[in-house]
């Protein structure tokens, strides 16, 4: 442990069983140890293993970040084509503008578009930004309609 801590190196001990176990908890020291004792297959070996953790650990990240954008968009569309469905049962898409009635017939024709591919299929097209704007509006409708039913 003294050797080690001579080149900076913070080891740690342990007592087991009556021996004692010199460890070095972070990946860093382990690495900085073993360049110290000029044993380049084992450093390489770690190397090695922190890559791949570093990959897999990245990976995970990202599958779990897609997964949720998947969710969102999903649920956001599910809700969307909920309320065009009321607003239809209620007072028939006719109750709507024409631009969103056009965009509220594209929704329900496409659940699993994007907004941008909402976009893409409005005459003429439209950014994301506008779509989702439309959609809101669409949103507002039917709560309003619904607080109205609520209050009869």
């Amino acid at each position: 442990m003294d050797i080690l801590k001579s080149f900076d190196v913070d080891a740690k001990t342990l007592n087991r069983k009556n021996k004692f176990i010199v460890y070095l908890k972070d990946s860093e020291k382990v690495v900085d140890a073993l360049n110290i004792m000029e044993a380049p297959i084992a450093l390489l070996e770690v190397e090695t293993i922190k890559i791949d953790k570093q990959m897999s650990n990245k990976i995970n990240r990202q599958m779990n970040c897609d997964q949720a954008n998947i969710n969102k968009t999903v649920n956001a569309s599910r809700r969307m084509i909920e309320d065009i469905n009321y607003i239809e049962e209620e007072v028939g898409l006719s109750y709507l503008p024409e631009k969103l009635q056009q965009i509220a017939r594209i929704r329900v024709e496409n659940p699993d578009a994007s907004l941008q591919e909402i976009g893409e299929m409005m005459v003429p097209s439209l950014g994301k930004s506008g779509v989702n704007h439309r959609l809101r509006k669409i949103s507002e409708i039917a709560e309003n309609l619904r607080a109205e039913e609520g209050s009869k």
